[in-house]
C-alpha cells in the first residue's frame, strides 16, 4: 500500500498552528513554534506513559474509591462495587455510565494505545488506516474519562449537605486520576503519522542533521 506523506513530499507540518512548510525550516513563520517532522520522542514517551497508566489502573480498581462514614461504621467501595450497587438498586443507567467511563474506557484506551504502538514497531502499514480511526476515537472520548470522579464529588456534596453521613474519597481516586491523566497525555504524545511511514521514510527522517522523527 502506497500513499503520499509529508516526508515523501518534503514538507513538514507545524504541530501548533497546523501550517504546512517546506522541509528544512526550523521555525514556523506563522506562530514561531519549532518545527518537527514528527513529534519528538513520540514512541518512547507514549510507551512510558501507557505503562505508567497501566500500573496506576491496578490500585484504581482494587482500592476503595469512596468511603462512607456513618453511625453504623465505615463502608468502603471500589469502582465495581459502585456499579453493582446502582444495578442492584434499579439505577442501571447510572451503573452502566460509571462502568463505561471508569472501567471500560480506560482499559479500551490503553489497549488501543498498545495496538497503535505495535503497528509502528511491527511495521503493520496495512493497518494504519484502521489504527488512525481508533486513535481518533480515543482522542475524542478522553475528556469523559473523569466521570467517575465527578460522580464521587457530587455524592460527597449531596450527602454531606443533608448531614446523612460523611463521604471521603478513597485512595483509588488518586490512582484513577493519575491513570486517566497519563492516558490523556499518552494519546496526545503519540503521533499517528508514524503508522504511515515506510522504512525508507523512517530512515530519512532519523537523520540527525534534519528534523526529529520520534
Amino acid at each position: 500500500m502506497r500513499w503520499k506523506t509529508d516526508i515523501t513530499t518534503h514538507r513538514q507540518l507545524c504541530l501548533h498552528c497546523r501550517k504546512l512548510h517546506p522541509l528544512g525550516r526550523h521555525t514556523c513563520d506563522r506562530c514561531g513554534s519549532r518545527l518537527h517532522q514528527r513529534k519528538p520522542h513520540a514512541i518512547a514517551l507514549t510507551w512510558s506513559l501507557a505503562v505508567a497508566a497501566t500500573i496506576f489502573l491496578v490500585p484504581a480498581n482494587l482500592l476503595p474509591m469512596m468511603v462512607v462514614r456513618s453511625i453504623a461504621g465505615d463502608d468502603a467501595g471500589t469502582i465495581m462495587d459502585g456499579v453493582i450497587y446502582f444495578l442492584e438498586h434499579g439505577e442501571a443507567g447510572i451503573g452502566i455510565v460509571i462502568f463505561t467511563a471508569s472501567i471500560f474506557v480506560p482499559f479500551f484506551k490503553l489497549t488501543v494505545l498498545y495496538y497503535l504502538l505495535f503497528i509502528v514497531h511491527l511495521k503493520r502499514y496495512h493497518k494504519a488506516r484502521f489504527g488512525l480511526k481508533l486513535y481518533r476515537i480515543i482522542h475524542f472520548i478522553g475528556k469523559w474519562s473523569m466521570l467517575d470522579i465527578f460522580v464521587v464529588v457530587l455524592m460527597v456534596g449531596i450527602v454531606q449537605f443533608k448531614n446523612l453521613a460523611t463521604i471521603v474519597t478513597g485512595p483509588a481516586a488518586v490512582a484513577f486520576m493519575a491513570a486517566v491523566l497519563l492516558t490523556i497525555v499518552a494519546t496526545e504524545r503519540f503521533d499517528p503519522r508514524l503508522m504511515f511511514d515506510t522504512e525508507l521514510q523512517v530512515a530519512s527522517d532519523t537523520n540527525p542533521q534534519g528534523v526529529t522523527h520520534a
